[in-house]
């Protein structure tokens, strides 16, 4: 399906997440000083909504087991988590979010 609209760029603020659905998967959404990442939003260690945890610089932290990710890489920071988070292209177009799911950025 490619490139799906999920928020307004204003709807995100600086240093801020948000969590989106795109073609069906739960994403989580960053403004990192301007700049925007997507990463899965379901914490690999065990199942956590990661939007509800604490976004320290680019690092968001699992609220139940405190594992964390990069959300401009996807990699786990700190366990007790071990698999990375997938990453999706994401963009900005006439103050539109766009986010695609279906290619994974490695």
């Amino acid at each position: 399906m490619g490139f799906v609209k999920v928020l307004q760029d204003s709807d995100l603020g600086p240093n801020e997440v948000k969590a989106v659905q795109a073609d069906g998967k739960n994403v989580l959404v960053a403004n990192i000083s301007g700049e925007y990442f997507a990463i899965g939003n379901v914490c690999t260690h065990m199942g956590c909504r990661l939007s509800n945890g604490t976004l320290t610089g680019e690092n968001i932290e699992c609220p139940c087991h405190g594992s964390t990710f990069s959300v401009k890489s996807g990699n786990f920071v700190k366990g007790p988590a071990r698999k990375p988070e997938p990453v999706y292209q994401i963009k900005v177009e006439g103050g539109q979010i766009l986010v695609n799911v279906q290619s994974v950025v490695v």
